[in-house]
């Protein structure tokens, strides 16, 4: 999944345009090379190489791409650590792949160039996809695929507890807190377990991926358009979205410590996760009957919001190949390439022509999450700060189950909107 890598010494470093530029005039102008975050043994990788053997065919004699494959490691090592070698050392690659939270970061520290300009049919990207690529107005980067949450349910188990099958949410009609809370409770007391892993013991970007959905629905924001945390973060808003989780741990619905695979296995009766869990289901547990509901919506609003981001092309800023470059990051993001990746490697699609192209060639459940994708994504905050910012608000998560009163929340939301302000205003 998307593991936020945290870059600091890459923001202050200040060698890199010189040494950059220096390193690529003493390369041909028609050959390009391109950094990539995964193996080439992975499913991933595989298609990211067929895409750069495609490319070389259609512009033999003009162009020539060269792909090396760095794997991260646990923490964003391997790959992170090589990127930020080369940018003190100026041999960083005309274009790599970067997270989607990591934009603003790369962009200020002039890691990164803008390269709208180089982009075919950009209307045909979905919103969120443009959105996470852009900083100050420029696109910086593309993601060439999507990712997106959804609410795993065992049909077996919903049917044996007395569930209106036919009666659940769809992306049009989405059910709000409080009736899926009234799902929880029934299931919580048929099968005396909680009702749903919603994944709350993780130490990682998942928090900050996974539940901030629940604060936009609300009405409420993370970060302000203008980079203020104080005000928003610590808003009735978002109190109130994260008074929803706090009640279904209070409530026994969910829990800080579940047990390990257990909707998988048949424990639990819903599982809150991404799309790469369809992969682990159909590899590893194919005999299990479920489906994917959409995200819960604040009862406030009734709008649906869905969580969305995952790795992009960046052009970086000292390259001298901008046309072969530009041509490559077009090429690796067409519909068919999009279409390629999302059937490899069962990740949604970041174009409307390809999502389209994807009906009747996926399941049934990865129809859901692209339709949902499609019509609710919203990607995390672009701000450089973003390092800072989620470390804060996986604390915020963390604490939910330590701070019971009204007063203690409000103590926790103001704390932790306050050390986000600090570091946004340090980065700025």
């Amino acid at each position: 999944m998307m593991r936020l890598a945290v870059f600091a010494s890459l923001l202050v470093l200040s060698l890199f345009l010189a040494g950059c530029g220096e390193e690529s005039s003493s390369k041909d102008k028609n050959t390009v090379d391109i950094w990539v975050h995964t193996s080439s043994e992975t499913a991933e990788g595989e298609v990211m190489q067929e895409t750069v053997d495609s490319f070389n065919e259609e512009y033999e004699g003009t162009y020539q791409a060269e792909i090396q494959f760095i794997p991260r490691g646990g923490g964003g090592g391997g790959y992170e650590d090589k990127i930020n070698a080369a940018v003190s050392t100026g041999t960083l690659p005309d274009l790599l792949t970067l997270d989607g939270p990591n934009t603003a970061a790369y962009a200020e520290a002039e890691i990164i160039a803008p390269l709208g300009e180089y982009i075919s049919n950009k209307e045909d990207l979905l919103d969120s996809i443009i959105n996470q690529g852009t900083y100050k107005g420029k696109l910086y980067a593309v993601g060439y695929s999507e990712s997106g949450v959804g609410i795993y349910y065992n049909k077996e188990m919903f049917k044996e507890a007395g569930i209106d099958m036919d009666a659940l949410p769809t992306i049009e009609n989405p059910w709000d807190w409080e009736r899926f809370m009234e799902l929880s409770k029934k299931l919580t007391e048929t099968y005396e377990v909680p009702a749903i892993d919603m994944m709350l013991n993780s130490q990682n970007e998942w928090l900050m991926y996974a539940f901030t959905p629940f604060i936009w629905s609300n009405g409420g924001q993370v970060i302000s358009d203008e980079g203020n945390a104080l005000g928003y973060f610590n808003s009735q808003k978002t109190m109130e979205a994260l008074n929803f989780v706090q009640e279904m741990l209070n409530k026994g619905y969910t829990t800080l410590s579940p047990s390990e695979n257990g909707f998988l296995t048949g424990k639990y009766p819903m599982l809150m996760s991404g799309s790469w869990t369809i992969q682990q289901i159909e590899t590893s547990y194919d005999d299990l009957d479920y489906g994917i509901m959409p995200y819960p919506t604040s009862p406030e609003t009734n709008e649906l919001v869905s969580p969305s981001g995952s790795w992009q092309y960046a052009m970086t800023q000292g390259t001298d190949n901008k046309e072969a470059a530009g041509a490559l990051i077009d090429f690796m993001t067409t519909t068919e390439a999009m279409v390629d990746i999302s059937l490899g490697n069962g990740v949604l699609p970041a174009r409307h022509s390809a999502a389209e192209e994807l009906e009747g060639q996926v399941s049934p459940q990865m129809s859901t999450l692209i339709e949902q994708n499609t019509a609710s994504a919203h990607p995390r905050p672009i701000v450089p700060a973003y390092p800072q910012v989620t470390r804060a608000f996986q604390q915020t998560l963390t604490g939910l189950a330590y701070y019971e009163t009204t007063e203690e929340m409000r103590d926790l939301l103001d704390q932790k909107a306050r050390e986000m302000q600090t570091a946004i205003d340090r980065r700025n």
